[in-house]
């Protein structure tokens, strides 16, 4: 393996950064055994490469242990702890966050300590006291609000201490971390949003919080609106067994959220301490935030953190190498992915469309809808919106007229399929045979095909392909004049991404592309979940498992003289992987390179599950990373430089999914012209030895 290839398995290279939260052991009052549950979590952490790792609030002194936080033994036991701690830190790879009491001009404050290799980094002091129902933390410490620019000594050192502190890994651009602790959380004002808005990518919250019926849903609900609107990762870790029990009790919730996203959560009212680990995307952020105006205006109101707060820098021994990578990768990023609220997600992502059309219906007073039927997974799925949308305006379905039209390589399969659909939903259905039309034009423009039947394979060409298709559309078109209607576009956002369609009076055209938002592999899963939720009589369900079951082909040319059809994943590839690559690149502009990294991750190990749900088990493929490299050298030139021009000019359709859709309109706007070098010439830095030319 070349250090090309090395350095490309390193998940540092790509911007991610090892996040744990733990819950040590404690006993309460016990600085010393505190201390020695604080550093054995620092080693077992240090030992999986974690690079960041928090505590919960006063892990070091107990929380629950109320007036002895005012005791001098106490108070001097916590800052030789610290100083054991530091020491104990060097050589290890985690940044420790932990949570002591500490002194200043007669003040006590709750704080959070960074620990980096043998160095105290900072304090940062808790700004929000509770002292309502069983809180009353004001009688033992002073708030930190107005702490900044400071400096505390501990064991004789001075050290920066304020709500003014963010900490940056001077050699891991995007390594930057805030810390606000517990109370704070619950603020309508919250520091750690200033301190998100000062440049932290990674939020800590060192919390105590005893645990109540219904509090753990509370804490996902503040760290996951606090990650979104930041626009950061949020990490939260509760104290555990251990703390007193005398009025109250304590789970020890370890989560942590990224961008709105649940990437890990650890055991709760668990005995023996445990460690929370996930990798964090943090170029993932800064990029979020540079498209996120919202952002980045809102700390130009703040009077830009940035320039007041105290960056405290520190070089950061982190572990290199592949060490695998610790974190939740979808490989269906378009299909809804919260597991408790899957079918909730596809309704809506279904309804999206069928309101979008129903609206479109009423504002143009529409006659009838026209729309072709292959037989293949876009018509189908545009039909049960079409279906959907009569029942919602109290239309008959006949209102619907479907046409099945087949050409040189419709096959018997698709054609009953295509018949059997239009039946079942019971619209207007008719067959036209674009045969005979196509041999006209074909030999009207001087074309080689031989209608007898003696042409040579090389003879299926684009044109071939073209003519077809343009017929079928302007037949479409012509058909919804006749009829008082408009054309329903059945194209979907993957066949647009990679232009696979064709321009103008090919499929590419139509009146309203009820599917320009919404990927393959979302179509493929909404029309499952169609069929499993009973949206539909139960007499479609036989068509619709037909539909699913047939191999993705344009059928434009046809059977080889052994039974093969024309593929549309052989030639540009597999629909899973394009859609995959399509979120990445279009959503957070990630790397390509970066892009082949994730892939790999998700799609070299079929045994590492599949999401979502309910996906057949042919879906479980795997790819190497030659495959992975090869196929997405072909879509980012497909995408970036062969078929811009044809989004450029694609009919009305609404957006479905929040990871962005390919209208000149909305999400996505670019030249026609432009080229793809750039993005093939950083794949193939990042993958030498791996990314083959183009075609």
């Amino acid at each position: 393996m070349s250090d090309s290839t090395h350095s490309f398995f390193d998940m540092h290279t790509h911007g991610f950064v090892r996040v744990a939260t733990s819950t040590p052991k404690v006993r309460t009052a016990d600085v010393t055994y505190n201390a020695h549950g604080i550093i054995e979590e620092a080693r077992r952490a240090d030992e999986q490469a974690v690079d960041l790792l928090l505590y919960p609030e006063l892990c070091l002194s107990s929380y629950a242990i109320d007036d002895l936080h005012m005791q001098g033994a106490l108070l001097d036991a916590v800052e030789r702890a610290v100083d054991d701690i530091v020491a104990a830190s060097e050589g290890l790879t985690p940044v420790l966050v932990i949570g002591a009491p500490l002194r200043r001009n007669g003040r006590v404050y709750n704080c959070a300590l960074a620990i980096a290799n043998g160095r105290l980094l900072g304090a940062i002091p808790k700004s929000f006291l509770p002292n309502y129902r069983e809180f009353y933390e004001k009688r033992w410490f002073a708030h930190g609000r107005d702490c900044v620019g400071l400096e505390i000594s501990v064991n004789g050192e001075d050290v920066p201490f304020g709500t003014d502190l963010i900490f940056a890994a001077q050699n891991l651009p995007g390594f930057v971390f805030g810390a606000e602790i517990c109370e704070d959380f619950w603020s309508p004002n919250p520091p750690g949003t200033t301190a998100a808005l000062a440049g932290a990518t990674i939020i800590l919250n060192l919390s105590a919080s005893n645990i109540t019926i219904g509090k753990s849903d509370e804490r996902h609900l503040l760290s996951r609106a606090q990650s979104s609107r930041a626009v950061c990762a949020y990490a939260y870790s509760a104290s555990g067994f251990g703390e007193s029990t005398t009025d109250l009790s304590w789970d020890g919730q370890g989560m942590v959220y990224e961008l709105g996203d649940l990437m890990v959560e650890s055991v709760r009212f668990d005995l023996e301490p445990e460690l929370c680990i996930t990798d964090i995307d943090t170029q993932r952020i800064l990029n979020e935030r540079m498209r996120m105006g919202t952002f980045n205006d809102t700390a130009e109101a703040a009077g830009r953190p940035e320039d007041w707060y105290r960056r405290i820098g520190f070089d950061h021994e982190y572990t290199a190498g592949n060490i695998g990578l610790r974190r939740p990768i979808r490989r269906f990023p378009f299909v809804p992915g919260r597991a408790h609220k899957l079918d909730e997600d596809c309704y809506e992502a279904f309804n999206i469309q069928v309101d979008a059309l129903a609206r479109r219906i009423m504002a143009t007073s529409a006659k009838s809808l026209v729309i072709g039927i292959s037989g293949g997974l876009d018509s189908t799925h545009a039909l049960l919106v079409c279906a959907k949308a009569c029942d919602m305006l109290d239309l008959p379905r006949s209102f619907i007229r479907g046409y099945t039209m087949p050409g040189f390589g419709t096959s018997d399969g698709t054609k009953f399929n295509a018949w059997k659909l239009m039946k079942a939903t019971g619209i207007t259905a008719e067959e036209i045979d674009i045969k005979p039309a196509a041999r006209t034009m074909l030999a009207d423009i001087g074309h080689a095909y031989d209608p007898d039947g003696g042409n040579a394979p090389e003879v299926y060409d684009t044109t071939f392909e073209n003519v077809q298709a343009g017929l079928r559309t302007d037949y479409l078109f012509r058909l919804a004049g006749q009829h008082g209607g408009f054309v329903i576009g059945t194209g979907d956002m993957s066949e647009m991404a990679l232009g696979w369609c064709t321009y103008g009076v090919g499929d590419q055209m139509s009146h309203y592309g009820v599917n320009s938002g919404v990927p393959k592999t979302l179509i493929q899963y909404l029309i499952r979940w169609a069929e499993r939720t009973d949206q539909f009589d139960p007499g479609l369900d036989e068509a619709l498992e037909a539909v699913l079951d047939t191999e993705i082909s344009p059928e434009l040319v046809p059977e080889a003289a052994d039974g093969s059809i024309q593929s549309t994943e052989g030639r540009i590839g597999p629909y899973e992987l394009n859609d995959f690559f399509l979120h990445h690149i279009i959503r957070y502009g990630q790397l390509p390179g970066k892009v082949a990294f994730l892939a790999y991750h998700a799609w070299h190990d079929a045994k590492g599950g599949s999401w979502p749900p309910n996906f057949p088990d042919d879906r479980k493929n795997e790819y190497d990373l030659p495959q992975i490299a090869g196929w997405l050298e072909k879509f980012l030139y497909r995408f970036f430089q062969f078929s811009q021009f044809k989004r450029s000019a694609m009919p009305n359709g609404p957006k479905v999914t929040s990871g962005g859709a390919l209208s000149p309109r909305g999400d996505w706007r670019a030249p026609s012209d432009a080229v793809a070098d750039v993005w093939l010439t950083q794949l193939r830095e990042a993958l030498p030895d791996t990314a083959s030319d183009t075609t």
